[in-house]
């Protein structure tokens, strides 16, 4: 039924090409507008509920003490290097407190730190306050902002063009940085999207000889990623979504978009060859290679929707609105591409070795169908499918030996994920070209690595006096902890919030496990058995705890995304072997990605290659959703590979037979798909946010194995010794499954009589 309602939706869309292509136009028409009007900025809320961290924020907003809000730093030096703040004459301090004071008058700016007042009350105020270092060099200005539901990207553009007037003016070296900046900055992203694209286009051209060819799935792509990405605008006028969500979405959307398209384009140009008209050629590639197109952006779709399992809110809104995309570009596979074969007509049969071969098989077409059938693919006679059947024959004749050598690879590749460690690189993962990471050295230079991520305690006393009292001592004893600013009590509540800086920076291991301490002796040692109670919060908790509760979850969400998939290719593939074996080669591809991040990542192997400048922890949300997203890829080229292989079955009956020109027949689109996913995952990978660099090497890592080692060696090697125990099934659960597969032509041929089917049910 699927097939045969693809076949008339794809049949239409070419036959009336320029109505449907209209229809888009008016779609992203429509959608840019709705963002325009409507959208809101992504912005980052790194929380969840149940949480510490998110118990002590609902302490501070009760007290409305205002460091529930969004803050931002000014860190200066005075660029005459004999020159402190100490100095009452120097300039130094007369343009400190000019920039206070200018700070101080930005919109929404709710107050600051003054480092200039404090030195008049006394150095050592201004020190033990946090606001000028030591040795008098570096002084800092905290700037406190109301709750980002009450900012945009204004105040982070007004703050800093006052920063570039102010450089100009003063004699002060001025850096910033505070989670202003982490909210509001835009991921860069077009560059890397641009790359993608131009890279893509290469391969398509070079797979395809045709700049009409080529030229097609670049253009339904870019159509989708506008629409998907405006719908995504829209989104965040309503909900939070999450920063990284528009880089990721732009990453997988031109992914799959590319690739989907890829897959339909090239059975259009083999039904082109065998001297279909545009029209009939393009249903019936939609009708065959949309089927696989369909599924697999399904399950994408589903493994990312399943990261609600983690409970973690920004985490959820993220996976819906890269599912966006993604749904959008099904959509466009599936319409818009044929109506773009169809306005093309003969001028995709008429280019490349394609065409050629279209010819050919026009000619043919009268002659005994024994031959026509032998030389109706275009890629049967072409000397790269002749390369690529020597190389698979070659995998099935040693089969024991390739797959003990992959596998034995692909697990040393993974080893290194015993050594992952989940968390946030902070500022001081970024580039020194970003004013980021100056004022982040500026700081830890000053005073301490600490100082870049301070934690908040809130304590509700509940009439214990002297609990506050209490949590200061202990706490400022605990040798994880340098220092501990005065603390500020609510006078209606009676809410305490202690502001207190680890010896250690926010990345770093230990204050993880300074958190951990503060909250399991700490805390308790200082509020005894009273009714009190105390929370541990501030940004460097947040990250800490969402990383413990994605890591807790992670098992269960894989476990579940793995039944999934084995549930829902055994239909497909009428095997319970051929399921099961995807799911566990598709695994072994992904742990060795994650192997390879860890390496790059954690221990600065080849980090220099992608502008990494020092090493830092696996973002903590990361390989969740590179599961859920390398999981789902993964089955695109499962399904394009093990369908042929079962058409081929089904038409010979012989599971050798079936292994060589199965995945030979789409080696080479496999192949080309795959180049074009790690162009464009690559292409991120050298952003300046390391997230996004982990995302785009994770990303391009995976399906790079996953097209070549699993695909072209563990595949048809595991296949060949598994035999035709690989299509067993056994009668009783054929009789349970739902029918109607997925291949991507076993409707077509056995619409056309050409297929005798085999018996694949143990009886």
């Amino acid at each position: 039924m699927l097939s045969k309602a693809l076949l008339r939706l794809g049949a239409s869309a070419a036959r009336h090409p320029w109505r449907v292509i209209a229809a888009w136009l008016i779609a992203a028409t429509l959608a840019v507008l709705a963002a325009v009007a409507v959208g809101g900025r992504t912005a980052d809320s790194v929380s969840a509920p149940g949480l510490d961290s998110r118990r002590a924020a609902e302490l501070i907003e009760r007290a409305g003490t205002g460091q529930e809000g969004m803050t931002a730093q000014v860190v200066v030096t005075p660029l005459d290097e004999g020159a402190t703040f100490f100095d009452d004459d120097d300039d130094a301090r007369t343009a400190l407190t000019r920039l206070r004071a200018e700070v101080k008058r930005l919109p929404h700016v709710l107050g600051t730190s003054d480092p200039a007042g404090a030195l008049d009350r006394g150095g050592d105020t201004a020190v033990r306050g946090g606001l000028v270092s030591a040795d008098g060099r570096i002084a800092v200005v905290r700037v406190q902002y109301p709750d980002q539901s009450r900012l945009s990207a204004e105040d982070l553009d007004a703050l800093v063009d006052l920063g570039d007037r102010l450089r100009a003016e003063l004699p002060l070296r001025i850096e910033m940085g505070g989670n202003l900046f982490y909210a509001f900055s835009d991921p860069n992203g077009g560059v890397s999207e641009l790359i993608g694209l131009l890279a893509a286009a290469a391969i398509l051209f070079l797979a395809f000889g045709s700049l009409v060819a080529a030229a097609l799935p670049i253009g339904m792509a870019v159509f989708g990623l506008t629409i998907g990405v405006a719908t995504m605008t829209v989104l965040a006028g309503v909900t939070d979504v999450p920063t990284f969500a528009p880089v990721l979405g732009s990453m997988v959307g031109l992914g799959v978009g590319i690739d989907y398209a890829l897959f339909v384009l090239a059975r259009h140009r083999e039904y082109l060859a065998r001297g279909l008209d545009p029209q009939a050629a393009a249903g019936r590639a939609v009708a065959t290679a949309g089927r696989p197109v369909v599924f697999a952006g399904g399950t994408v779709v589903v493994s990312i929707l399943g990261l609600a399992v983690a409970n973690v809110p920004f985490m959820t809104v993220g996976g819906v609105a890269v599912s966006i995309v993604v749904l959008t570009m099904v959509l466009a596979s599936v319409t818009l591409l044929p109506a773009f074969l169809g306005a093309a007509g003969p001028r995709l049969a008429r280019a490349g070795r394609v065409g050629r071969v279209g010819r050919v098989g026009r000619a043919l077409r009268t002659r005994k169908p024994g031959r026509l059938a032998r030389r109706r693919d275009p890629a049967a006679g072409a000397a790269h499918a002749v390369g690529w059947r020597r190389w698979i024959g070659h995998v099935s004749r040693h089969p024991v030996p390739y797959a003990v050598g992959a596998a034995g690879l692909l697990l040393t590749a993974t080893l290194p994920v015993l050594g992952l460690r989940v968390g946030l690189p902070d500022d001081g993962s970024l580039p020194h070209s970003r004013t980021e990471r100056r004022a982040y050295d500026l700081v830890a230079e000053g005073f301490g690595p600490g100082t870049n991520g301070p934690l908040v305690i809130a304590a509700d006393p509940s009439g214990d006096r002297g609990v506050v009292d209490r949590l200061v001592t202990t706490v400022a004893a605990d040798p994880g902890i340098a220092s501990v600013a005065p603390t500020h009590i609510h006078r209606a509540t009676g809410i305490a919030t202690l502001v207190v800086f680890p010896t250690t920076s926010p990345q770093d291991k230990a204050t993880a496990d300074t958190i951990a301490r503060l909250r399991t002796e700490v805390l308790p040692t200082a509020i005894g058995e009273g009714p009190a109670r105390a929370h541990v919060g501030g940004a460097a908790a947040s990250l800490s705890d969402v990383g413990q509760r994605t890591s807790q979850r992670l098992p269960a969400f894989v476990a579940a995304v793995l039944a999934m998939s084995f549930l829902l290719l055994m239909p497909v593939f009428r095997s319970i072997l051929v399921p099961l074996k995807a799911v566990l080669l598709n695994l072994l591809s992904i742990g060795a990605a994650y192997g390879i991040m860890v390496a790059v990542f954690q221990w600065g192997w080849g980090g220099a290659l992608i502008g990494l400048e020092a090493t830092v922890p696996i973002v903590s949300f990361i390989p969740m959703f590179l599961f859920a997203i390398l999981f789902g890829l993964s089955m695109d080229y499962e399904v394009f590979l093990l369908s042929r292989v079962r058409e081929e079955y089904l038409r010979t009956g012989d599971n050798g037979t079936a292994i060589v020109e199965g995945v030979s027949r789409t080696a080479r689109i496999i192949t080309s798909a795959a180049l074009i996913m790690v162009a464009v995952f690559l292409s991120f990978a050298v952003a300046e946010d390391p997230s996004t660099k982990m995302f785009g090497l994770g990303l391009a890592t995976a399906i790079f194995i996953d097209a070549t080692v699993v695909r072209m060696v563990l595949v048809p090697a595991t296949m060949t010794l598994l035999g035709r125990t690989n299509w067993w099934l056994p009668k009783w659960l054929d009789r349970m499954l739902p029918r109607g597969p997925v291949g991507t032509d076993d409707t077509d041929a056995e619409s056309t009589g050409e297929v005798p089917r085999p018996r694949l049910v143990d009886r």
